[in-house]
């Protein structure tokens, strides 16, 4: 059932905004094709331009392994991922949020499960067959997708300005929508160069920053790189300040940590390591037991055993746990079962600085939402719509992040769509700057 966008607000705004008017998008991710897909159901003529060969590689890379399109917790659950910007976020989703997300799937002839986890994948697990569908609707419906075409701002006389294999090309439409991704993974397209296109037009933008990314320490023994970098930490918990450590697994690197559980703590982490230089967390190496079953089970005589073995046989830490437990806490514990204990369930990991942004799974900052009407278009440039990534906010992964960049992309359309039939009807001719 397509006609899901037919519906409310796209209903309400008929077909006023026909094919006599026209759309550019730029960037062909999720956000970019949620909006093609408003606009050219509701009459638009719509041409969208990537500047890679294809387009949603970023969306398909993510489909490696298990495509998780959205999650299945309760919504006040949700919207809390979206942190300070839940506020921001909360009228997207309400308009387009998981459940609904999930049927858009489905209309495609996508099946979907939730895996144990809460976290909701389609049936075979892959990306490229709901792509595929998706694309082929999208054509049906009168989109038009250019590849290899690369945005570079604007002409003097407002006019836009795209970089082919044939060489530049000027482009006037109607309206604008940007979706156009965040800074991280820029060989698969989001690379951040709109940044310095759009703050040239006068739009306040955030610094573009690593999220769900990993982290350096200072400086790792060459003896655990060497017999360690690329090891899973298995079954720990992980807490920054006063907060409540948070389960799951990391992965020990040559230079500090990544992982699932580093990427849910991201945010927070990176923040102060901005503020304060550095940011200490804690690992709980045991988080099954309390602290004073591991300092009993440790006071037990070991005899002629070495610390390893008795770590090894009364609390069962060894490997990379016995590893990192002897990088970071003091020689002086290893003679103290209760101060050995409290280190094992506080063990203090200090981290100095990101890794990379093009490293990272997502980015943090870009177009604030102070910079737009409620209907993502930006202020200072009337009749240019953002959406995605590009936005400034961020969550961990887990499908809210896929999830955010549909609605949005929705939402832009639909703002988009109200701005020409705004023009239509007052008799205003809709430019685009």
């Amino acid at each position: 059932m397509a006609a899901l966008f037919c519906q409310t607000a796209a209903h309400a705004m008929t077909h006023a905004a026909s094919a006599s008017r026209h759309a550019i998008i730029i960037g062909g991710g999720p956000a970019g094709l949620m909006a093609a897909e408003v606009l050219s159901q509701a009459g638009v003529r719509v041409d969208l331009y990537d500047a890679m060969p294809s387009v949603g590689r970023k969306f398909l890379l993510a489909g490696v392994g298990g495509m998780n399109i959205t999650h299945s917790e309760a919504y006040p659950a949700f919207l809390s991922r979206y942190a300070e910007r839940a506020p921001q976020i909360a009228p997207l989703l309400r308009e387009f949020g998981a459940d609904a997300l999930r049927q858009w799937i489905h209309d495609l002839g996508i099946e979907t499960f939730v895996g144990t986890s809460g976290r909701v994948f389609p049936t075979d697990m892959k990306a490229a067959p709901l792509l595929r569908a998706w694309l082929k609707r999208l054509r049906e419906q009168g989109v038009t997708i250019h590849t290899r075409q690369r945005w570079l701002g604007w002409n003097a006389d407002g006019s836009l300005r795209l970089q082919g294999p044939d060489g530049e090309t000027r482009l006037h439409s109607d309206a604008l929508l940007l979706a156009l991704g965040g800074g991280s993974w820029a060989r698969l397209g989001s690379d951040g160069a709109w940044v310095p296109l759009l703050a040239a037009r006068g739009v306040a933008l955030a610094p573009l920053q690593p999220s769900n990314c990993g982290f350096d320490v200072q400086a790792w023994s060459e003896l655990l790189v060497s017999k360690f970098a690329g090891a899973p930490l298995k079954n720990i918990a992980m807490g920054l300040n006063d907060d409540l450590p948070r389960l799951g697994e990391c992965v020990l690197t040559a230079s500090g940590i990544e992982g699932s559980l580093v990427y849910a703590l991201s945010a927070p982490i990176r923040e102060a390591i901005n503020r304060d230089g550095a940011a200490t967390v804690h690992l709980d190496l045991l988080p099954g037991k309390a602290q004073g079953q591991v300092e009993a089970a440790l006071a037990r005589p070991r005899g002629s055993r070495s610390m390893s073995k008795h770590l090894h046989s009364q609390v069962g830490i060894d490997g990379v746990k016995a590893a990192l437990l002897r990088e970071l806490a003091p020689k002086e514990a290893f003679d103290d079962p209760a101060r050995l204990a409290a280190a094992i369930k506080a063990l203090p990991l200090r981290l100095v600085k990101t890794r990379p942004l093009d490293e990272a799974i997502s980015s943090a900052g870009g177009v604030p939402f102070e910079a737009m009407d409620p209907s993502l278009m930006l202020t200072a440039l009337p009749g240019v719509f953002c959406a995605g990534e590009m936005l400034d906010w961020e969550a961990p992964t887990g499908g809210y992040l896929l999830t955010a960049c549909f609605a949005s992309g929705r939402a832009a359309g639909l703002g988009l769509l109200g701005w020409l039939n705004q023009g239509l009807q007052s008799g205003v001719e809709a430019t685009t700057l």
